[in-house]
């Protein structure tokens, strides 16, 4: 806090009014940090009965930094996350409430967390660990967009989400990691140009009217002792976990009779007559991808696979493919198993692939 004395030596007769009242301000409505308050008093006496006007010094003194801001998660619960996923990534939120435009410097942990702050427990820890600030001001990271790895000349009151990114292992066993997001306030006043890290004032120091003086007044962010109350630091913690080890994959198979030699219209099932069976694998569930797909379809006793016949891709609606595998889908007839084999791949959530092929019957 600022205290400063101002002393008025007056002759004659003076009057000296003085009135206030406190009131609760957003760090927009407060001073900003740098401006010069100055008062000069004005003084009326009267010197053998004649009216005399005078002023006081000007008594001047600069209003100081009080540093302060919150940063939490901005988000509910976990990120849900797939193994092997890329560019996963948790939110977090930064407001300013510092009576000036600063930078923050921003640090992300994955060890250290004090148990109790997250649920869960934490397994594994992400690859290729970034932060990103957002840029474009919509709430959703980016790639390539969202590049800023510092808070740029944050105003009073202003807001910012930023972002931890990261890449998922694929290890099967792993559940849940937990991150730390730290903010620590930095000088501003250039666009683009990252401030160094505030130093506090020394308190135990008078105060100097002709500069400006920093004072943390940021508060204990977690209260668990990780931050420090008055640290010009804070932080916020979230977690990725695996949401979803199955999906409701599944695989209907049919089969049609196209031709058999004897009737055009409606063909049988008859000796020498061509059957093309179908599949559709689709994956029902719409939050996660089903990967390595593999069909494996033994050709069945009392038929024949026709060469060439196998087709994977898109179905349009139906299973109506010609005899072609489009990318990135591949598969192929083996001969010493008499089957069929396509790799699928990846079937993503909501997605159907179709498999077919023919075969005469013997």
């Amino acid at each position: 806090m600022k205290r400063t004395t101002y002393g008025f030596l007056l002759a004659g007769t003076a009057t000296v009014f003085a009135s206030g009242a406190a009131h609760a301000q957003t760090a927009a409505q407060n001073t900003t940090a740098g401006t010069t308050v100055s008062n000069t008093a004005s003084v009326t006496y009267s010197v053998n009965g004649t009216t005399q006007t005078t002023n006081s010094t000007t008594a001047s003194f600069v209003v100081d930094r009080k540093v302060n801001f919150t940063v939490i998660r901005d988000q509910t619960g976990a990120t849900q996350v797939n193994l092997s996923q890329t560019g996963a990534y948790t939110s977090f939120k930064v407001t300013n409430t510092t009576n000036g435009t600063q930078d923050f410097l921003l640090n992300a942990y994955q060890t250290g967390i004090i148990g109790g702050l997250l649920t869960g427990t934490d397994d594994f820890d992400l690859t290729n660990l970034k932060i990103y600030v957002d840029s474009n001001r919509n709430g959703t990271y980016d790639p390539g967009v969202d590049t800023a790895t510092f808070i740029d000349e944050l105003a009073p009151d202003g807001s910012i989400e930023v972002f931890i990114v990261g890449d998922i292992p694929a290890t099967a066993t792993i559940n849940q990691a937990d991150v730390a997001l730290q903010v620590i306030a930095a000088g501003g006043g250039a666009t683009g140009t990252q401030g160094t890290a505030l130093v506090p004032t020394d308190l135990n120091l008078g105060n100097a009217d002709n500069s400006v003086d920093v004072v943390f007044a940021d508060g204990d962010s977690d209260g668990l002792g990780v931050d420090i109350v008055r640290n010009g630091q804070g932080w916020a913690y979230a977690s990725y976990a695996i949401g979803t080890r199955n999906v409701a994959l599944t695989v209907n198979k049919t089969a049609l009779i196209l031709s058999d030699g004897v009737n055009a219209a409606n063909p049988k099932a008859l000796p020498g007559a061509v059957v093309q069976y179908c599949m559709l694998a689709n994956n029902a569930t719409l939050t996660a991808s089903a990967n390595g797909v593999t069909i494996t379809d033994p050709i069945p006793v009392n038929t024949t696979y026709v060469p060439g016949s196998l087709a994977i891709g898109l179905p349009g609606g139906t299973c109506t493919l010609l005899p072609t595998i489009t990318a990135p889908f591949s598969g192929s007839y083996d001969t010493p198993s008499n089957a069929i084999i396509a790799n699928i791949g990846t079937v993503i959530g909501g997605g159907t692939v179709a498999v077919s092929f023919r075969v005469t019957i013997n």
